[in-house]
């Protein structure tokens, strides 16, 4: 028998390199491209409207944003805010979902198209986005922006490439607030902390890290769950706090996972979520869009383990206070 493959939720027609979900529209956002080579693969960041249909979880193409020669490597995501890492650029999208008028003709129409018109959300969202600025945000031979993030409050854009500089930006503007040299090499992830510009000290002889190979691509986490990609095409959801593995699937595209994301916590994400625990979404450059389900954790052993574990502790701590009265 071959690998498992996961339900796929939407095929694009280019290779998918960044994902993001908005938690108050429920959109899932999905981009890529196939670069500036006259090849007739087309670049673009996809915005997919998330509803349940029939009690799944399905996607429909609800705006597509032509890139042209650009093709989006990474995104980040802040509100209405798309920061998208295009060659050796970073490109600023806001978007806006709004709900179109629809007069009683055109609803009584869309009636008689039968029982496959799709009800729900999709019907009368616009979906507007606009360019806002854009700067070049890396400065090797042969330029890349490779990893984007935002800070907590959403008012500093990180950015990292194959030159191996930290460069921090203002939003919405722009403007460069910081740069060091971070790596000799180029980047593969990086995060911000809520202290990034007053409390930042580089330390140029820290620790350095193992030589051993990592198959890691991509990686996520919602708070509770932390979600995994890898360059095997293999997916897998831990635990947060403990890493316990509590879904794997072995190579689930076949290809370089190139992108994983949560649905959201919270907005939209529960009412979507049905009575699955989490969902997970991994992107490849083979175009698919995949959709990991994690059954309710009612009857996975962890909770079991949990519970006993609190229950030794105040069993433990019951017993303490037996023999030595002042222990409280």
């Amino acid at each position: 028998m071959g690998p498992c493959r996961a339900p796929e939720l939407y095929r694009a027609p280019f290779p998918l390199l960044g994902l993001q979900v908005d938690p108050s529209t429920g959109l899932l956002i999905a981009a890529g491209g196939g670069g500036a080579a006259k090849a007739g693969i087309k670049n673009g960041v996809h915005f997919l409207q998330l509803e349940r249909i029939n009690g799944r979880l399905s996607a429909s193409l609800l705006h597509s944003h032509d890139t042209e020669t650009r093709v989006t490597m990474n995104l980040a995501l802040a509100g209405d805010i798309l920061a998208a890492g295009q060659d050796a650029h970073c490109q600023l999208l806001r978007f806006q979902a709004h709900q179109q008028k629809v007069n009683k003709a055109e609803k009584a129409g869309s009636k008689k198209q039968g029982p496959r018109q799709r009800k729900g959300a999709h019907e009368g969202l616009e979906l507007r986005v606009e360019n806002l600025q854009a700067v070049q945000t890396d400065f090797s031979s042969d330029p890349l922006q490779k990893v984007v993030c935002f800070n907590h409050d959403n008012t500093l854009l990180a950015t990292g490439g194959t030159d191996g500089y930290v460069r921090v930006w203002k939003v919405p503007g722009l403007e460069k607030v910081l740069e060091f040299k971070a790596h000799e090499g180029e980047f593969e992830d990086l995060a911000l902390g809520p202290d990034l510009v007053t409390q930042l000290h580089w330390q140029e002889n820290g620790p350095t890290v193992s030589s051993t190979p990592y198959h890691r691509q991509a990686c996520s986490e919602s708070g509770t769950f932390l979600g995994l990609g890898m360059v095997t095409g293999s997916v897998a959801i831990y635990i947060a706090f403990s890493l316990q593995c509590l879904y794997y699937m072995r190579e689930a595209h076949g290809i370089v996972v190139t992108d994983v994301a949560f649905l959201p916590e919270k907005g939209r994400g529960p009412e979507l979520l049905g009575s699955h625990e989490t969902a997970r979404f991994s992107v490849a450059v083979d175009s698919h869009c995949q959709l990991h389900l994690l059954p309710s954790l009612q009857s996975v052993p962890v909770r079991l383990l949990l519970l006993l574990c609190v229950g030794l502790i105040v069993v433990t701590i019951l017993l303490l206070q037996s023999v030595f009265p002042g222990f409280l």
